[in-house]
C-alpha cells in the first residue's frame, strides 16, 4: 500500500493545497495531509481549526485523513507508515526549498522518496501568506480557498 504524506503548515489551505492532494490520490493509494506544529511560530489559525477545515474537505474521501505533528517529518513518515512525501512546488524558489528538503529527508530516510507536484498554472501565484494578508485586510479570499472550506470560504 502507498502512502503519501503531505506535510506543511496550512495556515490556510489553499487552492493549490486542495489540488496537490486531488493530484496525489491519483498517484497514491492513500494521502495524509499532516499539519506540521511549529510552537515556536504564531499561526493566523489554531491546529484545531486547520485540521477541522481540512478535515471537512475530505470527509466524503476514506483515502484522506489528517493529522498533526510535532518534530521532523521523517520523523511523522516512520511513525504513520508513509512511503512518499509529496511536495507542491510553484516555481524556481518553491524547488530549490523542495529539492534541498528532499535530499536531507531521504539521508534521514531513505525509504522514503519525495515527489513533487508542479503547482497548476491558474494556482501557481497562490500562496498562504497572500491569503492571509487578504484575510487579515477583511479582504475576500475565496478564490483561493477550496470549495466548501467552511472556515474560510
Amino acid at each position: 500500500m502507498s502512502i503519501a504524506a503531505f506535510p506543511g503548515s496550512f495556515d490556510p489551505f489553499s487552492v493549490g493545497h486542495y489540488d496537490v492532494v486531488q493530484r496525489a490520490l491519483l498517484l497514491f493509494d492513500s494521502v495524509i495531509v499532516a499539519i506540521g506544529v511549529n510552537v515556536e511560530k504564531k499561526a493566523f489559525y489554531t491546529t484545531a481549526e486547520r485540521k477541522a477545515n481540512i478535515q471537512s474537505l475530505f470527509a466524503r474521501n476514506p483515502r484522506v485523513s489528517v493529522q498533526t505533528y510535532e518534530g521532523l517529518t521523517v520523523d511523522f513518515c516512520k511513525k504513520a507508515g508513509a512511503t512518499h512525501i509529496v511536495r507542491g512546488v510553484r516555481g524556481a524558489a518553491d524547488f530549490a526549498l523542495e529539492y534541498a528538503a528532499a535530499q536531507a529527508n531521504k539521508a534521514m530516510l531513505p525509504e522514503v522518496d519525495t515527489i513533487l507536484l508542479p503547482a497548476l498554472p491558474e494556482w501557481a501565484h497562490v500562496s498562504s501568506t497572500i491569503i492571509r494578508d487578504i484575510l487579515k485586510n477583511n479582504g475576500n479570499a475565496a478564490h483561493f480557498l477550496p470549495p466548501k472550506y467552511e472556515k474560510f470560504g
